[in-house]
C-alpha cells in the first residue's frame, strides 16, 4: 500500500541546515514567477484533492511534491488565495536583485538616494502585507507605522553617511546602502512584530502541545529574522561594490556609463539566488528555547507545573 505524503510538512528534514537549504531553494525559485495562471490553478487542484484524500491515478510521488511546491510559491498557506506576484517568495530575487542593483548604482545624489530607499522599503510592506498571517494579520496601521518608520531610518542613515564618506576612499561610498539596508531591518522587523513583544508568541512542547506565550521567544524569533535578512543582503551588496570600483578605476565604467546599472542588477541576482534560501536556512523553522530561558512568569508555571528547567520547547520564529 503507497505511504501517504503529508502535505503540511516540509520536504526535506528540517532538523538539518542541508534540508531547510534545500526546501528554501525551491520555495524561493524565481522560475516559479512565470508559472501560467492555469497551471498554478491546476497545482492547487492537485493539492486540494489529494488532503482531501481523493485518489489521484497517473500522479507520482514526484508529481505531488512538484504540484505542493508550485501551489506553495503562489498561494497564500492560511487563506489559500493566489497572492499578488510582487509579494509572492518567488519574486523575492528578481524583485530585489533590480531594487539592490539601483540603490548600489545611484547612491550619490540625494533625490536618488531618498527614491530607492523609499522604493525599496515600499517593495518590504508589499512582501510583508502579502504573507501576512490569515489567524492574526497585520493591521494596517502597524503596517503604515513600520512603513514609515523603516523608511525614515533607511534615508537618514543613508543620507547621514553620505555626508560623512568624503573624506573616506571613494569605495566606502558605495556601501552606504548597505548600512541604509541593514538600519531599516532593525526597524521594519520588530516594528511590523511588536505585538508578539508585547504579546509573546506560542511555544509548544515536544509533542506539539501549547503551553502559552512568550515575549522571550518572540525577541529571540524576531533577533534571528533580523540577523537573516541583514546576512541575506550581505553577498550581494558587500561584494559588487568592490568588483565595480576596480571596474571604475580601469576605466571601464568611464566608456561604457550605461553598463554600471545592468552589472550591478546582474550581480545581486546571482548572489541572491544564492544568499535568500541559504540565510533563510541559518535557523529551524520551529526554533527551540529551554524552559529556563523564559519569562519568569511563564517559567515559573511551567516549573510547578512539573517541566524541568533544560527541557527544550519549541516555537515558530518566521520569515
Amino acid at each position: 500500500m503507497e505511504t501517504k505524503i503529508d502535505l503540511d510538512k516540509p520536504r526535506f528534514d528540517q532538523s538539518t541546515y542541508t534540508g531547510r537549504a534545500k526546501h528554501f531553494f525551491i520555495t524561493t525559485n524565481p522560475l516559479n514567477v512565470f508559472k501560467t495562471s492555469k497551471e498554478l490553478d491546476k497545482a492547487k487542484d492537485i493539492v486540494v484533492r489529494y488532503k482531501a484524500g481523493e485518489h489521484l491515478p497517473g500522479l507520482t510521488p514526484d508529481d505531488i511534491w512538484r504540484a505542493k511546491h508550485t501551489y506553495d510559491s503562489a498561494f497564500h498557506p492560511d487563506t489559500g488565495e493566489k497572492m499578488f506576484l510582487p509579494g509572492r517568495m518567488s519574486f523575492q530575487v528578481p524583485g530585489n536583485m533590480t531594487i539592490t542593483g539601483c540603490m548600489m548604482t545611484f547612491y550619490k545624489s540625494t533625490p536618488a538616494v531618498v527614491f530607492w530607499q523609499w522604493f525599496n522599503q515600499t517593495f518590504n510592506a508589499v512582501v510583508n502585507y502579502t504573507n501576512r498571517s490569515g489567524d492574526s494579520p497585520i493591521s494596517v496601521q502597524r503596517l503604515g507605522v513600520s512603513y514609515v518608520l523603516a523608511t525614515g531610518g533607511a534615508v537618514s542613515t543613508a543620507l547621514l553617511i553620505n555626508r560623512q564618506v568624503g573624506r573616506f576612499p571613494p569605495l566606502i561610498g558605495r556601501f552606504v546602502p548597505f548600512a541604509a539596508v541593514a538600519v531599516a531591518n532593525c526597524i521594519n522587523i520588530p516594528c511590523m512584530r511588536s505585538q508578539e513583544l508585547d504579546s509573546g508568541i506560542p511555544v509548544l512542547d515536544s509533542e506539539g502541545r501549547r503551553l502559552g506565550d512568550s515575549t522571550a521567544a518572540a525577541k529571540r524569533a524576531i533577533g534571528q529574522v533580523v540577523f537573516s535578512r541583514i546576512c541575506m543582503a550581505t553577498p550581494g551588496m558587500l561584494i559588487p561594490p568592490i568588483l565595480m570600483n576596480r571596474l571604475e578605476r580601469s576605466g571601464f565604467l568611464a566608456r561604457f556609463p550605461w553598463s554600471g546599472a545592468p552589472i550591478q542588477v546582474l550581480l545581486c541576482g546571482a548572489f541572491l539566488t544564492f544568499a535568500t534560501p541559504m540565510c533563510c536556512a541559518l535557523f529551524p523553522q520551529m526554533a527551540s528555547v529551554r524552559v529556563s530561558a523564559l519569562e519568569a512568569p511563564l517559567r515559573d508555571r511551567l516549573l510547578k507545573e512539573g517541566r524541568k528547567p533544560d527541557e527544550v520547547l519549541y516555537y515558530n520564529k518566521g520569515l
